[in-house]
């Protein structure tokens, strides 16, 4: 126990969920930035500094994550290990600078957003070059396999944003389009990076099959949390734009949860306001009983996918790298929890 100046017991720091999951890979992950940080050096000087910018922050690199504690939780983790953390995050970093672009947003990782710096036009391109980077890494691998999965996933996540893009402001959407919607643009990044952790380790397909459903279920239960962050989250605390789904016409979980529930009249109502883009109005009724009703049905939706993605990994041989990735869930856990508000 700490004593402070004054001579009275001091209260010590609590340590946060998340973490204590990188505990096990720490050293791992600090060179995996530092591995994120020297790919500035593959670029022309002349756009060097774009570059640095956009892959520059300090993101939850949960992506990478994953790819270390799959490693570990199924081998010996090695230098191809932060290979690929490196690559599922520059395709994770790609796909932010273009959300960023589609949703106006103007703030992410508590700076100014590429576009909001240097425009739209630049921006694309240099998505699109993080892209090209991660994929041209891909073909480093030995093994063709894990090249092949991570250009599938990089189509299968643009595949997912097109698609959302397409069903913008469409109040027919159904909520298993939603669920598949994000499966691609989030899940699927999720999943390719347990899944080949494992893969590089040697682990039998079983076991493989298991990590990468673990990883499906654990990212679509993350993409639901930030979707109702962006409703009823604060922007001061996260560091980014709030409420850009909705002014973009976005239906996610906890507005396709009120239109379910709601009467024929309010769901009129929402669904007007919404269309409408009466921005203030609808924050107005996302506050009402009723949608704190619906955005609690989101979040146990949320928890759902966390405890699916657990079973996963009840077959598994314990050690401290299985126990991060049930650490994970939980972690999940607390942070889903207080937006009931």
């Amino acid at each position: 126990m700490k004593i402070s100046a004054n001579g009275a017991a001091a209260p010590q720091a609590s340590v946060s969920p998340l973490t204590r999951v990188f505990q096990p890979v720490r050293a791992q992950l600090d060179e995996v930035e530092r591995r994120i940080s020297a790919q500035v050096n593959a670029f022309d000087p002349a756009i060097e500094g774009y570059v640095a910018y956009a892959i520059g922050g300090s993101g939850k690199r949960l992506r990478p994550l994953l790819a270390l504690l799959s490693g570990g939780a199924t081998g010996s983790l090695g230098s191809e290990h932060l290979d690929l953390a490196v690559i599922v995050e520059l395709i994770h970093l790609a796909t932010l600078v273009h959300d960023d672009i589609m949703d106006d947003a103007e703030r992410r990782r508590s700076q100014p957003t590429v576009n909001a710096r240097w425009g739209n036009s630049l921006s694309v391109l240099l998505g699109d070059v993080l892209f090209a980077h991660a994929l041209n890494l891909s073909t480093d691998f030995d093994d063709t396999r894990i090249s092949r999965a991570i250009a599938r996933t990089a189509t299968e996540v643009c595949s997912g944003e097109m698609i959302q893009t397409q069903r913008r402001f469409d109040l027919q959407l159904s909520r298993e389009e939603y669920f598949r919607i994000i499966g691609m643009k989030t899940g699927s990044l999720f999943a390719c990076a347990a899944e080949l952790g494992a893969v590089l380790s040697g682990a039998p397909e079983e076991v493989v099959r298991q990590l990468k459903t673990y990883g499906a279920q654990i990212g679509t239960a993350y993409q639901i949390y930030d979707d109702c962050l962006d409703i009823a989250g604060n922007e001061a605390e996260t560091g980014k734009t709030l409420g850009t789904d909705l002014r973009k016409g976005k239906l996610t979980l906890p507005v396709l949860s009120l239109l379910g529930s709601a009467s024929a009249f309010d769901r009129e109502r929402a669904a007007a306001l919404v269309l409408e883009g009466k921005l203030e109005d609808v924050a107005a009724l996302l506050q009402s009983p009723p949608a704190q009703s619906a955005l609690g049905a989101a979040i146990d939706t949320a928890l759902q996918f966390i405890d699916q993605g657990e079973a996963e990994l009840e077959a598994l041989a314990p050690n401290e790298y299985v126990d991060a990735l049930f650490g994970l869930g939980e972690a999940l856990r607390e942070l889903v929890g207080p937006l009931r508000g």
